[in-house]
């Protein structure tokens, strides 16, 4: 029997090319080259007769014939995909596949996670790459934790941590005749920025109830880890979400500058498609999570914040991007 069907290969790379609209965007998700994706690309459209593309400006659009074919092939890639993937988790015991939001990764994740192996041996835990468009629903991942306020409808959201923000400064800044005592000598300093969220000094200003304008930043950081580094180097104070700190406040590498924590709607959220029934391994992580943030958990303010509340533009609402 003569087989009409291309390779699975090709069949990955034009589906990625179409849903992101770029051969290089692809490559990225693929970790293969351009050159692959474009190669892979020519000999599917080879193979079937007909251009799947066609260039506009700088992105590459589906011709009518490759959006037809797009729709025909794309449920089949993904029934494969979560076919392979079960199959995976049978062969090898419980697996967890999670994507998360690399600054709540490293900061606080991370280090928690030789207590869920300790109390869940059996469980293998993978990490996908981190997408910061992802539409959450991958087959192939289990959950998602990522930063945001509010989630659309087909996703159910659990409350994590990261509501509360807190000053930070250097710990000489604390000490001497000129020691931060009050928030007008808080903002006497140089305030550091972080890039994604230069709104956070002027919510906890507002918080204290300070109505003059907030100062202009001294500078600004991509980045928490930055943020915290330039703190701990002298360079100003900052305004960061009280997680992703502690254990440089427990080190004494930085210092809350005052105790007024301010809280906010945006936070981490454990995440998953809300039409799909959890198993008991991602049942067991939610738990385990959830117990970890427990003390330092702030409750979010009304009911439906925690819950699956669409609001437009989802996706492109600042406080849902980041990471």
């Amino acid at each position: 029997m003569r087989m009409h069907s291309p390779s699975l290969s090709e069949l990955h790379a034009f589906a990625a090319a179409a849903r992101l609209g770029s051969f290089s965007l692809a490559a990225q998700e693929l970790y293969v080259t351009q050159g692959g994706i474009s190669r892979a690309v020519a000999r599917l459209e080879e193979h079937l007769g007909f251009a799947l593309f066609e260039r506009q400006g700088r992105r590459n659009t589906l011709t009518a014939a490759g959006q037809t074919y797009l729709q025909a092939v794309e449920p089949a890639i993904t029934a494969i995909e979560a076919a392979s993937a079960a199959a995976r988790k049978r062969r090898h015991g419980p697996q967890l596949r999670l994507s998360v939001a690399p600054t709540i990764f490293s900061h606080w994740l991370i280090p928690r996670l030789p207590d869920f192996s300790a109390r869940h041996p059996g469980v293998m835990l993978s990490f996908a790459p981190y997408k910061r468009d992802d539409a959450l629903n991958a087959p192939e991942i289990d959950a998602w934790i990522r930063v945001g306020s509010r989630w659309p409808a087909d996703i159910h959201a659990d409350y994590v941590i990261g509501r509360d923000l807190v000053p930070i400064c250097h710990p000489r800044e604390l000490q001497g005749p000129q020691a931060i005592q009050t928030a007008q000598d808080l903002l006497a300093r140089p305030l550091l920025f972080h890039t994604n969220y230069p709104g956070n000094w002027a919510c906890w200003m507002q918080a204290q109830g300070i109505t003059e304008p907030c100062p202009p930043p001294a500078a600004d950081f991509e980045t928490v880890a930055l943020l915290t580094q330039a703190v701990a180097a002298g360079m100003g104070v900052a305004m960061v979400q009280r997680c992703l700190v502690e254990e440089d406040l427990a080190s004494d590498r930085v210092a809350l500058a005052l105790n007024a924590p301010v809280h906010i709607e945006r936070g981490y959220f454990l995440c998953r498609p809300a039409g799909r029934s959890p198993s008991t391994t991602l049942e067991q992580f939610r738990q385990w999570v959830l117990g970890q943030a427990a003390p330092r958990a702030i409750p979010p303010q009304k009911l439906d914040l925690a819950q699956n509340t669409l609001t437009p533009g989802f996706g492109k609402n600042p406080l849902a991007q980041g990471t």
